[in-house]
């Protein structure tokens, strides 16, 4: 039955209705997609398309407190390929194998990958700078150098332990580099471009280039001068007594900041993989844990001292030993000291006289005295890897933990704990969070944008308890077993600590770690140096082989931070086989022959300049040095003015 033209008509309509519906939903949605979401899907497109080469930010700097660089970068570029843009790949990867001292194959594997850039490596990484140059002369397609750098220590091994190092990426791996790697890495910045699916520049585009933003730089509390200073200390101790490792702090008591800290056996930063594991990835200063021994006894001598436990002029009777509980404690003298007072037995280092002092104190009372100078508890030095040490626990100490324990025995500790307790001591009762970051610096403006400022934990014991121990620790260096810690013209104290190395859980008979910790001037004191050496060959005894190493490094150390002598020493006892001190006399103005008629046999000479006056000297007259030392005379042809010789 056919349709009516009416009915044809109505369907023709109809579906004119509906194709004009639809066609309006496509504009509409034409529109939407064009007007609406335009922007989203430019950019969505632009992201498929969009390509970056990034930039590396040039890490940090890292100075000494007088703005001695430690640590920067160099040059290093590293090279890029756009495989889409390199138009004979055969050719490039010839002439990049023979720059790289590669095979060929190596470089036409990379720079025919189907992605939109590759970079060269390893060969091709972190290059040298004339290298780079050379490379950018070819002008090869597709072939882009990308401004690198790698990190660079100049003083080689110097502080190692403290700075750490950084991968090759430029990444902190350990000390200083790992602790702030944040603040010194920065921002990456990049080469932007858009290229089809492959590779090829997109038409009218362009290059943006997005500027790295450069790390912080950071200046140490650190001298670099003191701190090789006291790594010679340290290579000499490992040489002279052939020991397992040997190492040493410095630091200013009066507000926790590290001058010096070294580690031996060592390692080259900017070489690190040279060196075994052992050496580098265990920062012993923060991280060795061993018995302190008898430089221990100065927070006992602290806490008594400051409760009222102890009168240094009481008099105390060593026989040799102490029974406590049923254990016989022997002193470290056989036969013992006999009377003596307690300044004595500070003096001596007599162990019978440190469990009474800690017996008067009672457990309570010493093991807070332990826990508030910042003991088994880590310090939060700015620097990874810290240990806690160990205490006993409350709950399991008895009479001999107690005794033991008041004289440095049966507890662990860290070198960092140890100096820093000390520290507090003997600056006032000031216990302050040691710290090596001094300030920090804009690459852009060099202006300091932040300073570290000293954090005081807390006062642990007074002010007028803090000056005893002070003077009772110089009267040990001046009569009793520190006295190769003596300097002459300046006031120094200190104690000396031998302790006997727990083996598989007993100790050992025949290995010791000696150790020393001195300060000076002992009225005012500037620096505090701690050192300790494992295992020494030979005589084990830390006031023959520890406490001299400090003697030097605080030696110099004075002298360069130009700490005035003291006129107030306290004499040193003599003991026989002691070097014999002797005063300088005063050459200055005495003519070369006048000296030679006149001089003794106490000193030797060595001259400086040429002429026939003296016009200056060193050591100055006056001061007290060991007999046989040597002068050293400057010389003119002109005798100097009598107001030149004041």
């Amino acid at each position: 039955m056919r349709a009516s033209n009416v009915t044809v008509r109505r369907r023709l309509f109809a579906a004119l209705i509906v194709g004009t519906i639809l066609f309006a939903a496509l504009i509409v949605r034409l529109g939407y997609v064009q007007i609406w979401m335009g922007p989203e899907l430019s950019e969505m497109a632009e992201k498929l398309w969009r390509r970056e080469i990034p930039f590396e930010a040039k890490r940090g700097e890292i100075w000494d407190r007088n703005g001695v660089q430690l640590a920067y970068n160099i040059s290093s570029p590293t090279i890029y390929a756009i495989p889409a843009q390199v138009t004979d790949a055969k050719a490039a990867a010839a002439q990049l194998a023979g720059q790289l001292q590669v095979t060929e194959d190596s470089i036409y594997k990379l720079i025919t990958k189907r992605e939109s850039s590759v970079r060269i490596q390893p060969a091709g990484r972190k290059i040298t700078l004339e290298k780079a140059q050379e490379i950018g002369a070819l002008k090869i397609p597709g072939i882009i150098i990308a401004e690198d750098n790698k990190r660079f220590y100049p003083f080689g091994g110097l502080a190692a332990h403290i700075l750490g190092f950084t991968d090759i990426y430029n990444k902190g791996l350990t000390g200083i580099e790992l602790k702030y790697d944040k603040l010194l890495t920065g921002l990456k910045g990049s080469i932007a471009y858009l290229s089809d699916a492959a590779g090829r520049l997109m038409p009218n585009s362009s290059e943006e280039y997005v500027k790295p933003r450069d790390g912080m730089n950071l200046q140490l509390t650190i001298d670099s001068h003191l701190q090789s200073v006291l790594e010679r200390e340290l290579d000499q101790a490992m040489v002279k007594y052939q020991a397992n490792n040997a190492i040493a702090i410095m630091m200013d008591p009066n507000n926790g900041e590290i001058l010096a800290m070294g580690a031996r056996p060592g390692f080259d930063p900017g070489n690190f993989r040279d060196f075994p594991k052992e050496s580098y990835d265990r920062n012993l200063p923060i991280w060795m844990t061993y018995e302190p021994g008898s430089t221990f006894k100065i927070i006992t001598l602290a806490a008594a001292l400051q409760e009222k436990k102890v009168n240094l002029n009481e008099p105390f009777f060593d026989p040799g030993s102490i029974k406590v509980a049923g254990a016989n404690l022997r002193c470290w003298k056989r036969g013992g000291h006999g009377s003596e007072t307690f300044l004595q037995v500070v003096e001596n280092s007599c162990n019978p006289g440190f469990v009474t002092m800690g017996q008067r104190l009672g457990k309570d009372s010493l093991f807070s005295y332990i826990s508030n100078f910042g003991f088994g508890k880590k310090t939060g030095i700015d620097l990874n890897g810290e240990e806690n040490g160990i205490m006993f626990k409350p709950s399991k100490v008895g009479p001999v933990e107690l005794a033991t324990t008041a004289f440095g025995q049966g507890v662990s500790v860290t070198p960092i704990q140890q100096i820093t307790a000390v520290s507090a001591a003997i600056n006032g009762g000031k216990l302050f969070k040691p710290h090596v970051a001094k300030a920090w610096y804009s690459p852009e403006t060099g202006e300091m944008v932040q300073k570290e400022q000293p954090e005081l934990v807390r006062q642990v014991i007074s002010e007028a308890t803090s000056k005893q121990v002070r003077e009772t620790l110089e009267s040990v260096v001046a009569n009793g077993t520190g006295r190769n810690a003596f300097i002459e013209g300046y006031r120094v104290g200190g104690k000396t600590g031998t302790a006997q190395k727990v083996i598989n859980g007993r100790y050992s008979a025949t290995e010791h770690i000696v150790s020393f910790i001195g300060f000076a001037p002992a009225d005012d004191p500037k620096v505090v140096v701690y050192a300790a050496v494992d295992n020494p060959q030979g005589i084990q005894f830390g006031g023959v082989i520890a406490a001299p190493l400090v003697k030097n490094i605080m030696e110099d150390a004075l002298h360069y931070m130009n700490v005035p002598p003291r006129k107030d020493q306290l004499d040193r006892k003599y003991v026989y086989g002691d070097p014999k001190a002797v005063e300088v006399p005063s050459l200055i103005g005495m003519s070369i022959t006048d000296i030679y008629e006149d001089m003794n046999s106490d000193f030797l000479l060595a001259k400086s300049g040429a002429g026939s006056y003296v016009v200056n000297q060193v050591p100055k007259a006056g001061v007290k040095v060991e007999q046989g030392s040597t002068i050293r005379i400057y010389l003119s042809d002109t005798s100097p003015s009598p107001d030149s010789q004041k």
